[in-house]
């Protein structure tokens, strides 16, 4: 289908220039997928998605080489849920995946991009999960399935899968995919596709079996990929701390509280995530402020004139609000979010360590987010060391050794003399001075310590008949509710901060549904939820039994 010399010449080689400005709107969106890139905070195309989306558009077979973490999932989901025809419950694209866990990635994010398009439809169909579910889900109509080689054989064979009305089909990760043996099953599934077809092929590399598939089964593709200049890693003190999602908030403060930095900036993916996180460090009594893309002219001028000075200390950003800031006395970066793209890293690290001084910056890494920090380091050249989790305790010791610091200070700077007095008429009875110091000590310390939360004793939720990793409850709101799969969502994720894509199956009747929630999440969510609402109901949650209903 293809000429021999289509791939890796001059001609067809992209590269992305990070100056140039590239906006969604750019891409003519439509109103549904517009409304669901502002919902999850994007406030632009990462450098893979500026290249490839308007190609996908176009109608042309690309060859992307993109790593895992540049946003490419979006970069083939967007243009695919726009060709998408919902009125037809068929299944007009497949996007093949290497394993179970990155099918299940992608099926997340494009049911967040399907969020103001309910008629659209998306499968993940992977071993290790109950292939009756699958069955009745593509019997009732599926327009995009997502799924690893083993699996959408599995139902090719059983005749329970058509790719007949297929238009745009996705190789994602195929590098991996070969590495894993699955050649024969990727061309054999590409066979019952019919030839009239977009072919998108993503990879992290380009080896000669990858440019081979490519020949075979894509028709004159453009190759895009995303070129790295020299990355300068500045001279700066840098770390990652491994830490779950719902433990980032309080790993954050102690962070904060133990380095005590004059200036701080944490950087997070997203505006809507900046937005909550500074909520959430402000009413922790921290002078803190956001910064987004999406702030007015002076709102920004506003919060970089008080972090200028001080009055603010602590400056959440995304990385498009932060082009261009130029503060001298940043000593602390903290990326809260891993950056999508390795020289956004770079680009954020270098806030801090102006003018000769010394500059620290620290990454939180999530389980699933080593990927990327193996691209970073890398890409950048460098080895990125793995800090502790700071504890209470550290910060317990921290606070008494800056207590008694300024003691000394206090001491040497004199006129103590009536308060001498006070002590030795004291340590005149069964008080000696030691002890006297060790309570005052003791009660300030605690004083301090009153705005720490206390850790929620975790449940033991029983058998709820949910996914493995998964617990199921009961909601006693349903359709005569009017309720819909995004209220649920949307009231668990905004009440508990719990990222909405980590939220799992649900299932609306007509009084009441079922929602699964992961089990590190689900004593927090059963805790607020309690007294919360959903559609003006009370959510009436009780962890649901082990039967199915």
């Amino acid at each position: 289908m293809v000429s021999e010399h289509h791939l890796m010449t001059p001609q067809t080689k992209w590269c992305c220039d990070m100056n140039t400005r590239v906006q969604f709107s750019d891409f003519h969106l439509s109103r549904e997928v517009g409304k669901a890139i502002e919902d999850m905070g994007f406030e632009e195309p990462t450098p893979i998605q500026a290249l490839a989306i308007p190609l996908i558009q176009a109608g042309r077979d690309v060859t992307a080489q993109a790593q895992t973490g540049t946003g490419k999932t979006a970069a083939f989901g967007i243009p695919i849920i726009e060709k998408v025809d919902a009125s037809h419950r068929t299944v007009q694209a497949i996007v093949l995946c290497p394993t179970r866990e990155l099918a299940i990635q992608i099926a997340e994010e494009f049911s967040e991009l399907l969020a103001h398009l309910p008629r659209i439809s998306v499968l993940p169909v992977y071993g290790g999960q109950p292939i009756d579910r699958q069955l009745r889900a593509l019997h009732s109509g599926v327009n995009i399935v997502i799924g690893t080689p083993g699996r959408v054989m599995d139902h090719l064979r059983r005749r329970t899968l058509s790719l007949d009305e297929v238009s745009t089909v996705v190789l994602d990760e195929a590098d991996q995919m070969l590495d894993m043996g699955f050649r024969d099953d990727i061309e054999l599934i590409l066979k019952k596709i019919p030839q009239k077809r977009q072919t998108l092929l993503f990879s992290a590399t380009l080896p000669q079996p990858i440019i081979d598939i490519s020949k075979r089964f894509q028709n004159k593709p453009e190759f895009v990929r995303v070129e790295y200049a020299d990355l300068i890693v500045p001279q700066i003190e840098q770390s990652y701390i491994e830490v779950k999602e719902r433990e980032k908030l309080d790993v954050l403060c102690r962070l904060i509280d133990i380095a005590d930095p004059h200036l701080s900036i944490i950087f997070c993916n997203t505006k809507r995530r900046a937005e909550e996180l500074a909520g959430k460090v402000k009413a922790r009594g921290y002078r803190a402020e956001e910064l987004h893309g999406d702030m007015k002219q002076s709102q920004r001028d506003r919060v970089m004139n008080g972090f200028r000075k001080g009055s603010i200390e602590i400056l959440i950003a995304t990385d498009v609000a932060a082009r261009g800031i130029d503060v001298e006395d940043v000593d602390m970066i903290i990326n809260f979010d891993v950056p999508q793209d390795v020289e956004y890293y770079v680009h954020r690290i270098g806030r801090t360590g102006r003018a000769g001084k010394s500059g620290k910056a620290v990454t939180f890494v999530g389980p699933r987010d080593f990927t990327k920090l193996r691209e970073i380091q890398h890409y950048a050249k460098i080895q990125i060391p793995r800090m502790p989790v700071p504890t209470q305790g550290d910060v317990a010791e921290t606070r008494s050794r800056t207590m008694l610091e300024k003691i000394h200070e206090t001491i040497k700077a004199g006129g103590m003399e009536s308060y001498v007095r006070i002590i030795e008429q004291e340590s005149e009875g069964d008080l000696s001075t030691i002890d006297i110091a060790a309570a005052l000590l003791k009660m300030q310390m605690e004083e301090r310590s009153d705005d720490v939360p206390e850790k929620r004793e975790e449940m033991d939720f029983a058998d709820t008949g949910a996914e493995t990793g998964m617990v199921r409850f009961f909601l006693s709101v349903g359709r005569i509710h009017k309720v819909a799969p995004k209220d649920i969502v949307g009231a668990i994720a905004g009440e508990t901060g719990i990222p909405g894509k980590a939220i799992g199956a649900i299932r609306i009747l007509d009084s009441y549904s079922f929602v699964e929630v992961p089990r590190e999440h689900a004593t927090e969510v059963y805790t607020i939820m309690k007294d919360r609402t959903i559609r003006n109901q009370p959510t009436g949650i009780e962890p649901a039994s082990g039967k199915r209903v």
